[in-house]
């Protein structure tokens, strides 16, 4: 039972190991070749989890061969667009100008109800409304809506906009991060004294809390446990 437990533990590891070194991109972000390579390691190390009397190595070796043809394909990729059209497929158009390719929608067993889902959960209810939709090699459909149903934006508006600094996290679950606040060019006794002013005592009553573009403090504290009443 321990050495079942120990080499479930270091083939749990060493696959996560694998899986960072290949990238971080969700499961629905996955090429067909990447997702391949995902299934056989799964599969490969169930096979010595499962079986003690299996050897660790004889899971870890292909694994490692895994991994390295993976690298190997996405050099490639990287350095040749012939070898990313043949590893990878090329992005296809579905709908152009308006008008929906059906020989595109047949070709990829594409149909006319999975087209019209994927634009209704890109926000367009209507087809007339869209330019273009094309199909990426992940699976995703990109979508272009008209020129005259795009929202307008301060630039169409012809507003000047000044640059938008992205908030910065300062406190999770009363936890204060303090690289973020050394990030802003602030100190704990900057927190505290922002704290002191909402009656704050410690930051470990704020469950969540963060700095935005102008330097202000936004905070949510924790919920209070509700006592029950025994019966």
């Amino acid at each position: 039972m321990i050495i079942a437990f120990i080499r479930t533990v270091i083939l749990y590891i060493f696959i996560i190991t694998i899986m960072r070194l290949m990238g971080k991109r969700q499961i629905g972000e996955l090429q067909p070749a990447e997702l391949v390579v995902a299934l056989i390691i799964a599969d490969l190390a169930a096979v010595p989890m499962e079986n003690v009397d299996v050897p660790l190595i004889s899971g870890i070796i292909p694994i490692i061969t895994l991994y390295a043809l993976e690298e190997l394909l996405s050099y490639l990729s990287l350095k040749s667009e012939r070898a990313r059209g043949i590893i990878s497929g090329k992005p296809s158009i579905l709908i152009d100008k308006g008008k929906i390719i059906e020989s595109e929608l047949r070709r990829l067993r594409f149909n006319l109800n999975d087209l019209l889902e994927q634009l209704r959960l890109n926000g367009f209810d209507r087809l007339d409304d869209v330019e273009y939709a094309i199909l990426e090699t992940n699976g995703k459909l990109s979508t272009f809506a008209r020129a005259d149903k795009k929202p307008l934006s301060p630039m169409v508006m012809g507003i000047e906009v000044g640059h938008e600094d992205i908030p910065i996290t300062i406190i999770i679950d009363g936890r204060v991060i303090k690289s973020n606040i050394d990030l802003i060019g602030k100190n704990y006794d900057w927190l505290h004294s922002e704290l002191q002013k909402n009656n704050i005592r410690d930051p470990k009553e704020v469950f969540f809390a963060y700095v935005t573009e102008d330097k202000s403090l936004k905070y949510q504290l924790k919920e209070k446990p509700k006592l029950g009443v025994i019966q």
